[in-house]
């Protein structure tokens, strides 16, 4: 199966086929306005402008499952995220990527490369101990361990590569260079 063949729901709850990014590269993120990762969101952008017109696409779906770091309504997000780092790539219905409630997108991603770890270091190591308490209560539906979290689909629709928070955004831009 490809990824092409997955339905998310936009900011105004219709309808989207994946379908319409057939034969680019995408790069799928859960989002949140108040976390420490947010400033990746000027990464992404960059990134974005860059090689957009090489068939290259963020997904950016917002989620509040992580210490309540994105409470506010999907237009408040947009805002936040337009006005503080001038996104311009697709913004969708914030959801949920864990438990009974997770995206389907999500799961299958998540179940496809599952969490491996953050990394070496103190800060890595703090994040794995407050990310196993706070997906405690999602037990084996815990799919993505924080908010930042990238997927890398291939332009035939095939999950590539999935990094963490954690990983240097100058790897995840390597990785999207080889696949364009």
């Amino acid at each position: 199966m490809s990824y092409f063949d997955y339905t998310v729901t936009a900011k105004d709850g219709s309808e989207v086929s994946l379908s319409q990014y057939a034969g680019k590269v995408l790069l799928i993120v859960n989002t949140a306005t108040g976390c420490g990762f947010t400033p990746q969101y000027d990464d992404l952008e960059r990134i974005y402008a860059a090689y957009r017109e090489q068939g290259f696409e963020v997904l950016d779906f917002p989620c509040n499952q992580f210490a309540n770091q994105a409470p506010e309504s999907d237009e408040e997000i947009t805002q936040f995220c337009t006005l503080k780092f001038g996104t311009e790539f697709p913004q969708f219905k914030k959801i949920d990527v864990n438990g009974e409630t997770a995206d389907p997108l999500f799961a299958a991603l998540a179940t496809e490369k599952p969490f491996v770890g953050f990394g070496k270091g103190i800060k890595n190591k703090a994040l794995e101990t407050f990310s196993k308490a706070n997906n405690k209560k999602y037990g084996d539906k815990a799919y993505i361990r924080w908010n930042f979290t990238k997927f890398l689909v291939n332009r035939e629709g095939k999950l590539v590569a999935r990094f963490e928070p954690t990983a240097s955004m100058d790897e995840v831009e390597a990785a999207i260079k080889e696949l364009l």
